[in-house]
């Protein structure tokens, strides 16, 4: 198979990894570390199929490279993910869910916790996927967008259907079908991340905000309005404000969203683009709104009862983290009974109780409320249909539109 090599990121992009790094999804907040980055994410849409279970099949098939599964002799599966990703015990030691798991199979899950930053992981583990080797790791977490080139390499497996009975199941429809992998051939879920407006009671003093044009037209709210450092967040909000599909948007399209944010920048109705740091400006009403993520808005919700959130009428952005297994792994069918058991709905409402995130498990919420009522009512963590009916992804970018779009959105931003 022909495989695209990245380019050197050029300066914009690379600006884009240091900033999501050190103040983006990739920087750390209370209890999790948000994981999208936009920097240098040449991501396209290798798209992959399925056909069992009834799953539609995609385009084109993109298949990774196997190795004997000695799944049946060794009972392990090595699991890299992002830290404080998953449930944790009172001593701060053990995992109650992969204990369980280790429990009831006999298999024991190795779990390292090093995945600190997209690209950084990316850099560590493709020379071993790019000459054909072993990376030690049967399962990984990434964002959509390196997912998406991941598949589009050839550097995952495609997932044996028959040992994922409780994934095809139980996965919320609005995480079946990504553009770049649409019959999850290749992926399932780890958690879902939603983009919203979050706003401060007290510094909004009266003023109605429903909508992204709140942010950036009314006079009242001037200097004291926030946007993301990512871009697929930001420029995604304002798309669908300004009535354009974030999964269908054209190049044009693209440069009337960067016009309308630099015409705001430019009259200071926007304080400043931001990373997670967002947080502290909207507890302390240095912002009055701004655009936020909701897996931040649940924690700060706790501990500050002026913020609140919006789901605008013309919908809101979502990404997702996903767990793939990458060529060469030696246990793949471990894998594949680990990804299952947490589309079970008692092991994913006590992932979804303690991280917060949005739960890819459909029929999760009536275990979740066993553990936490308040989180299993809040929509932040468990959509309902309406709100899973507006949500919106942004679509898969080609190399040279990354590059592009990244250049257009660090000067905008002024990175």
């Amino acid at each position: 198979m022909e495989q695209y090599q990245p380019d050197r990121p050029t300066p914009a992009e690379a600006a884009a990894v240091r900033r999501s790094f050190l103040g983006g999804r990739a920087a750390l907040t209370r209890r999790s570390l948000l994981r999208a980055s936009v920097g240098g994410a040449l991501a396209a849409g290798g798209l992959g199929t399925l056909s069992a279970c009834g799953i539609p099949a995609a385009g084109r098939t993109q298949g990774g490279v196997s190795a004997d599964d000695h799944s049946a002799r060794e009972k392990v599966v090595d699991f890299s993910n992002w830290p404080e990703y998953i449930d944790v015990d009172s001593g701060g030691k053990r995992h109650p869910t992969l204990d369980a798991f280790a429990g009831r199979t006999g298999i024991q899950v190795k779990y390292t916790e090093d995945i600190n930053d997209n690209d950084e992981f990316f850099g560590k583990i493709q020379p071993q996927l790019a000459a054909g080797q072993d990376t030690g790791r049967d399962l990984i977490v990434l964002t959509d967008w390196l997912a998406a080139r991941m598949i589009r390499l050839g550097y995952v497996q495609k997932l044996d259907a028959s040992h994922l009975p409780h994934a095809f199941a139980n996965l919320s429809e609005q995480f079946r079908a990504p553009d770049w992998d649409p019959g999850r051939a290749y992926s399932y879920p780890w958690q879902g991340i939603s983009t919203v407006i979050a706003y401060n009671k007290k510094a909004l003093d009266g003023i109605e905000v429903k909508s992204v044009s709140d942010l950036l037209d009314n006079p009242r709210l001037k200097g004291r309005v926030g946007f993301l450092t990512e871009m697929r967040d930001s420029v995604g909000m304002t798309l669908l404000d300004m009535g354009k599909d974030p999964a269908k948007f054209t190049g044009d399209d693209f440069d009337a969203v960067i016009a309308r944010l630099q015409k705001a920048v430019d009259k200071g109705q926007i304080r400043r683009f931001t990373g997670n740091d967002y947080t502290s400006d909207l507890t302390k009403g240095d912002f009055a709104a701004c655009v936020a993520w909701a897996g931040d808005i649940v924690q700060l919700q706790a501990d500050s009862p002026d913020v609140g959130y919006v789901i605008p009428e013309s919908g809101y952005m979502t990404s997702t983290d996903n767990m793939l297994i990458p060529n060469k792994a030696r246990h793949k069918t471990n894998a594949e009974r680990l990804i299952d058991y947490f589309y079970e709905p008692g092991p994913a409402a006590e992932l979804a109780a303690y991280i917060n995130y949005v739960s890819p498990v459909a029929g999760v919420q009536p275990y979740l409320a066993r553990i936490d009522k308040s989180a299993a009512n809040n929509p932040l963590i468990i959509p309902d249909k309406a709100m899973q009916a507006r949500s919106h992804a942004f679509r898969s970018l080609s190399p040279k539109e990354e590059t592009a779009f990244n250049q257009k959105f660090a000067k905008l931003t002024g990175a």
